[in-house]
């Protein structure tokens, strides 16, 4: 008997080990965060993280998936192929018009005195050189997006009237560049560092965020699924990003390779652009968020808007 025992013990070993073993494997593995990076400078935190090791530093695995533009970030988020993104207020908005889907959770960049995040421009030649220059002139921008709201706010805080803002959908900001620079449209509004780059080709600066701050600015936002179920993991994430905007603010020459590796900065602005200081936290107030849901509504392109406390993540 305690030879058929230990016979039926040393069989069974093997199988209760691999068992644990595999239990271990999937304890010790939870999926990474998949996160969507747009060629835009409000990445560069993430991608510092990512170089500088500081997301494996702080227990989190986190996965890149690229998007060529915002329609493509949004594509992946409503297809469940990502948990994070970089985004706006207008977008916050309309993702969760019906049930709460995506939730902000800190600032990514935001428009400061000496550092533009979207500027209106003038065409070469235009004669335009200020505000009121623009009255009745279609404006290029992208509609339905915080482009096409920073436009509408800088010009209704420098007088302009409602009526007298024009604005022409020019969805693709390439094109929209080379429009303005060959004249064919009068006026348009770019992101930076595309907008640098457009006043360097003769382009006039009319206004930016720069002088009204409070109409713009961009966060990281996950599904409120993984705000729910991975808080911890959201947090070793900000966590990375606040060490990697520090990296930054310390040191803006030191990135050059990697700006133009992920082509973050156009080729002729390398080595030149100055970047900008990088937010180590916050979120847009409740008076901001509901500026942008009444605007939305104005222009009947949104319904009942989403309540602040449900889309934005306390500090």
């Amino acid at each position: 008997m305690l030879k058929l025992s230990s016979a039926m013990i040393c069989l069974a070993l093997p199988v209760l080990l691999l068992a644990g073993c595999r239990g271990g494997r999937a304890a010790e593995a939870p999926a990474p965060l998949r996160f969507a990076v747009l060629p835009i400078l409000d990445t560069l935190p993430i991608y510092v993280a990512e170089a500088e090791g500081y997301f494996e530093a702080e227990g989190v695995a986190v996965t890149l998936v690229p998007a060529s533009s915002a329609g493509e970030r949004d594509q992946l988020l409503q297809a469940g192929q990502v948990d994070g993104v970089i985004t706006d207020l207008v977008a916050l908005s309309l993702y969760n018009r019906e049930v709460t889907r995506v939730i902000a959770v800190r600032y990514a960049m935001t428009p400061t005195a000496e550092f533009a995040q979207f500027r209106l421009l003038a065409a070469p030649g235009s004669g335009i050189s200020e505000p009121a220059d623009l009255r009745g002139v279609p404006i290029g921008v992208s509609e339905c997006t915080v482009i096409e709201y920073v436009t509408t706010k800088l010009l209704l805080a420098e007088g302009l009237g409602a009526d007298e803002i024009v604005t022409l959908g020019v969805p693709r900001i390439p094109e929209r560049m080379a429009l303005l620079s060959a004249g064919e449209l009068q006026a348009a509004t770019l992101p930076e560092p595309l907008a640098s780059l457009a006043i360097q080709q003769g382009a006039t600066l009319i206004i930016d965020d720069r002088v009204h701050p409070e109409v713009s600015g961009s966060f990281f936002a996950f599904t409120s699924g993984t705000v729910r179920t991975r808080e911890a993991d959201v947090d070793r994430f900000l966590r990375a990003i606040d060490r990697a905007g520090t990296a930054i603010n310390a040191d803006k020459t030191r990135w050059d390779s990697l700006l133009t590796e992920q082509a973050l900065v156009p080729e002729p602005l390398t080595g030149s652009y100055l970047l900008p200081d990088y937010p180590t936290g916050g979120l847009p107030t409740e008076a901001q968020f509901a500026d942008v849901v009444e605007w939305l509504q104005a222009a009947v392109r949104l319904g009942k808007g989403p309540a602040y406390e449900d889309v934005m993540r306390e500090q």
